[in-house]
């Protein structure tokens, strides 16, 4: 996908949030953004699942009720995102950035958190059951 395809999508969810009728969800099933720059984006109720975002930049972002089930976030910058409500069930999270990010009630079912930092997150309420918790920083 080409950054301004991306772009593209990003505008016309951006739309869709604001209920305009030239907008749709955004969907970046099974897409590869490896080493996208996605700071400050706002992915509200975006659907991810099965999408590649290893090493992307989610500074910031806004993931509130995302779908991530089965993503690829290994080594992720997820700082200070708001994954409030989002689902994560089965997603790659080894060795991402998870510092003060907003995870509460988030779906984090058997999610692989190996080695992440989660420290200052917000975790209050979140499912992980049958996550990978091992090396995890706290």
């Amino acid at each position: 996908m080409t950054e301004l395809e991306l772009k593209e999508i990003l505008k016309q969810h951006a739309d869709w949030l604001e209920n305009n009728a030239e907008g749709c969800r955004a969907d970046l099933r099974d897409t590869n953004l490896r080493y996208a720059d996605l700071r400050d984006a706002d992915l509200r109720s975006a659907d991810l699942q099965k999408a590649d975002l290893r090493f992307v930049d989610l500074q910031n972002a806004n993931l509130r009720y995302a779908d991530l089930r089965n993503a690829d976030l290994q080594n992720a910058d997820l700082q200070d995102a708001d994954l409030r409500s989002a689902d994560l069930q089965n997603a790659d999270l080894r060795e991402a950035d998870l510092r003060s990010a907003n995870l509460r009630s988030a779906n984090l079912r058997d999610a692989n958190l190996r080695d992440a930092d989660l420290q200052n997150a917000d975790l209050r309420h979140a499912n992980f059951q049958d996550a990978n918790l091992q090396g995890v920083v706290k």
